[in-house]
């Protein structure tokens, strides 16, 4: 008996091990290969490659598709923005397309693989398993883009100052602008390099410094890009120097930023609740729907169901605009 233990206790031990130097294995994997890939500008190894303006511009640059003549403009709009801030390159048509094919096979197979097809008799029960599909193909990957789209831009916007002081250092130095900015972008790693490296693209492709630049403001839309493209804008209107304007506005991004971190920091607590409060009633929700889903479907019939999910999502929304509008703070 003691033998059996100690063998089934070395075969425990063993497999706690090989799992322990797997994930090892992993991390240092992606540390010291994976990690320094991610890193190093997509320009400069496009640059490193022979590629010329053409070539980088078309591999930076995502395509930005018409969608006045979309089914949602506005959405279409609001995702294309957000894929765009998140550096990912696939078209927004070619995404909703996902979304919508992923709802579509949801919502059919979803049914048939949890058994429960058969108490799909009423429409409450069509509109549940649709609202569970939507969430899982639609709510999910919107989520992944936005979250990717603000970690990208907090980066972008932590890098920016330092950027703006190379940039600064080679203007003041006697480069002039391009060189400047080819200094910024060899200086610095992505996502800055990769943005202002299609600005140097465009504008050796024949874009001027204004209209490049405000294409940044475009895609990257933060108040800090903005500041820096009217600053760039005035400069070339009425004259000066471009360090000592673009050496101000370091100042006051820096001011700006340590001002932010000082609200987050007094806002954090709350800013967690609200999000805990917005996302674990709907992931209470798609867990029990997709592990129990005759827990709504046998009542769904009861008389007292729909006035209390109507209920339920008018005091929810109502409840996420009130939490949204005490702890969005405006610095």
């Amino acid at each position: 008996m003691d033998a059996l233990l100690d063998a089934e206790f070395g075969i425990y031990l063993a497999v706690f091990l090989a799992v322990v130097l797997l994930v090892e294995g992993i991390f240092l994997f992606y540390r010291d290969i994976v990690g320094p890939r991610q890193r190093v500008s997509r320009r400069m190894e496009l640059l490193s490659q022979g590629a010329s303006n053409a070539e980088i511009m078309e591999s930076l640059r995502r395509q930005m598709p018409d969608n006045t003549n979309a089914l949602l403009p506005s959405l279409m709009e609001f995702v294309e923005t957000r894929m765009t801030q998140a550096g990912m390159r696939m078209r927004s048509a070619t995404m909703a397309t996902i979304m919508m094919v992923t709802t579509l096979t949801v919502g059919i197979i979803f049914p048939i693989i949890g058994g429960i097809s058969g108490q799909l008799t009423s429409p409450l029960a069509f509109i549940l398993v649709i609202v569970f599909a939507i969430a899982i193909g639609v709510v999910l990957p919107m989520s992944y883009i936005n979250i990717q789209a603000v970690k990208r831009m907090r980066l972008f916007e932590k890098q920016f100052p330092i950027g703006l002081d190379i940039f600064v250092r080679g203007l003041r130095a006697g480069y002039p602008v391009p060189s400047a900015l080819e200094l910024l972008v060899s200086e610095v790693p992505d996502p800055l390099s990769s943005e202002f490296g299609l600005v140097l693209a465009e504008m050796n492709y024949g874009y001027n410094l204004r209209d490049a630049l405000s294409n940044l403001a475009d895609r990257v839309r933060t108040q800090d890009m903005q500041m820096f493209v009217v600053s760039v804008a005035i400069q070339s209107e009425t004259g000066g120097s471009l360090a000592d304007i673009l050496e101000g506005l370091s100042r006051v991004i820096r001011d700006r930023a340590q001002m932010v971190l000082k609200v987050n920091a007094l806002a954090s607590e709350g800013k967690m609740t609200g999000t805990l409060l917005t996302a674990l009633p709907l992931l209470t929700f798609a867990f029990m729907f997709a592990t129990q889903p005759r827990f709504y479907l046998d009542v769904i019939d009861d008389p007292w169901f729909l006035p209390g999910v109507v209920g339920m999502a008018v005091m929810y929304f109502l409840g996420v605009f009130i939490m949204r509008k005490l702890i969005t703070i405006k610095v």
